[in-house]
């Protein structure tokens, strides 16, 4: 059997675990192999296939490596529901709103509001940013 096909079982055999631990590096090595069946197929000596598989895996896995690393590593914020997604809401005043209540319009709905400080007083037509929600009355600035 000729060096090359032997380098693409290699190749074919470092497919398995990267397809059952998705360790890339696998895929890396891999990739590896098949060129130094490309060389091999070209005629290159056993020490230039071996050399081509270190150089070929080397450069990928310290290339490529660090930025799949820092892509799966990568934290996604995580979506807020209910009343957190309306906490940093801004809302619309429709009522006014003073520390003792009024109404609001946050997220398509109609809510009963008052202001975080006791002293801000927010007239219809205003613009406010929600601050907390505590039962059904948000908490405005």
């Amino acid at each position: 059997m000729d060096a090359w096909m032997w380098w693409l079982i290699g190749a074919a055999g470092l497919g398995i675990p990267l397809v059952l631990t998705a360790v890339p590096e696998f895929g890396m090595f891999g990739i590896g192999a098949v060129a130094a069946a490309v060389a091999a197929a070209l005629g290159a000596g056993v020490a230039l296939q071996i050399g081509v598989f270190a150089v070929v895996s080397a450069a990928l896995v310290g290339t490529v490596g660090p930025i799949a690393r820092r892509h799966l590593r990568r934290e996604r914020p995580e979506a807020r529901t209910g009343i957190e997604a309306l906490r940093g809401a801004n809302a619309v005043v429709l009522s006014r709103v003073d520390a003792h209540g009024g109404r609001i319009k946050l997220a398509g709905e109609e809510w009963s509001a008052r202001a975080l400080d006791t002293g801000q007083v927010f007239e219809p037509g205003e613009t406010v940013d929600v601050v907390e929600i505590k039962g059904a009355t948000a908490i405005v600035m």
